[in-house]
């Protein structure tokens, strides 16, 4: 009998995840919104957070942000209360490190592992199991994790104790938000003088620009498609995490500081919900972008 896995939070990345595990697993989900439940293919439907902590020794979470993360388990009635001893929690979410930490101590008072492993590749590294996991845990507790990343992951990296894969991921899209900024402001400074975007994505994919977030933003900018994926409402919250460690601890990081106000810009002319690369709307004339007289 296949040992049973709860995983909550069926969203972009929690249900692609959720299914790659179960190829390995007896996978229970659960998800707030019942819509995200149809046509599961091999994960079976839970019925509540409450009733997968009971049932199963291992659970998943894949939550929108550290807030939800903490209500989820030390809020009323929440995991923290209703895990049983021996279970292991992995927190796929990208969160706050405090908030990781106080999950941790909580849990280990009633003999509960904890692991903080948010994961980077977007929908579709969730979808072809091509992860990059990083994980923040005790040696023992990594090693009691890994059976369960690899089934979702290409790379799963222990970086620390408890809170050091929250940092890492947030270290990841600090340099991710920065990329997807400077290639929206050169895409249209080239529209601008008359270079064409597909034009441009080809010429400099093979040369030291390429890379994945080029990868990503060239097509998505040539086509006026801005389906998420990822959103700029997702990483202008994993920005401001980043801002909120800095602070904590005195670290400047103005490039992160410049593209965070480029996030906000974007939320307030109505694109959050859109992939990050319609960061580049922002320099669109209303009349249409091209050449400079």
């Amino acid at each position: 009998m296949r040992e049973r896995v709860g995983f909550l939070g069926l969203g972009i990345m929690g249900r692609p995840m959720a299914e790659n595990l179960s190829k390995a697993f007896a996978v229970v989900g659960f998800d707030v919104q019942e819509a995200r439940l149809a046509g599961l293919d091999r994960v079976e439907r839970g019925g509540s957070a409450a009733e997968l902590a009971r049932t199963c020794p291992v659970v998943c979470l894949s939550l929108p942000s550290a807030a939800v993360v903490e209500q989820v388990v030390l809020g009323k009635d929440g995991l923290a209360e209703t895990l049983r001893e021996g279970a292991l929690l992995i927190d796929l979410s990208t969160s706050l490190p405090s908030t990781s930490r106080s999950i941790a101590e909580r849990l280990a008072r009633r003999g509960i592992s904890f692991a903080d492993a948010p994961v980077s590749g977007g929908e579709e590294g969730a979808r072809s199991a091509g992860l990059a996991i990083m994980v923040g845990a005790a040696p023992p507790t990594f090693e009691r994790c890994r059976p369960y990343l690899s089934a979702m992951a290409r790379s799963v990296v222990r970086v620390g104790e408890v809170g050091a894969g929250n940092i890492a991921k947030l270290v990841n899209n600090m340099i991710v938000g920065a990329a997807f900024a400077v290639i929206a402001e050169g895409f249209a400074l080239a529209v601008r003088n008359g270079v064409e975007p597909d034009t441009l994505y080809r010429a400099m994919r093979e040369g030291w620009a390429g890379s994945k977030v080029l990868d990503v933003s060239g097509p998505a900018i040539a086509a006026g498609d801005y389906r998420p994926g990822g959103t700029i409402d997702m990483l202008q919250k994993d920005l401001s995490y980043a801002r909120t460690v800095a602070l904590e601890c005195h670290t400047p990081t103005p490039m992160t500081a410049a593209t965070l106000e480029l996030l906000v810009a974007a939320q307030t002319a109505g694109h959050g919900a859109r992939s990050q690369p319609a960061l580049f709307e922002l320099w669109r004339r209303p009349e249409g972008d091209g050449p400079t007289s």
